[in-house]
């Protein structure tokens, strides 16, 4: 039986990983109080493997590359929603601070898993968007 490829990515097993301590964590009483926010942190954690994985399933690197830049998302929304349960009490800190630091790591990997997947180092959007801007005020409609 072949082995699936996303399977031997590191930044997918620790994806999982962080996923399913999501769950153990938001399985406590604090979060049982509040559905919404528990069921938002899981689905982030879960969207953040599940996106690796899709996008390492691709046929071209620029379509995995997508699927990343989304894993990115999902993580960005999970980060933020710890930031909340911190702030509301609902997490300890030592969980907090793990869940944090895993985050941070599982964040770097998945920019160099995009960086080591493009064919270039495109230029950040909000260069491109600049660079735009500038350009159609230089050269305005109707010149």
């Amino acid at each position: 039986m072949k082995k699936s490829g996303f399977r031997e990515l590191n930044v997918w097993k620790r994806s999982r990983d962080l996923a399913v301590l999501v769950y153990r964590i938001t399985g406590g009483n604090s979060y049982r109080q509040d559905n919404g926010l528990r069921d938002q942190m899981r689905r982030a954690s879960v969207s953040i493997a599940s996106n690796i994985a899709e996008g390492d399933e691709r046929g071209t690197n620029r379509e995995s590359i997508r699927f990343l830049y989304i894993a990115k998302g999902s993580l960005a929304e999970l980060v933020t929603q710890l930031e909340i349960s911190k702030a509301i009490d609902y997490i300890e800190n030592d969980d907090f601070t793990r869940l944090q630091n895993e985050c941070d790591l599982i964040g770097k990997m998945l920019g160099k898993l995009i960086k080591m997947r493009s064919p270039h180092n495109p230029l950040p959007i909000t260069h491109l968007l600049t660079h735009t801007t500038s350009l159609l005020r230089r050269f305005p409609r109707g010149r």
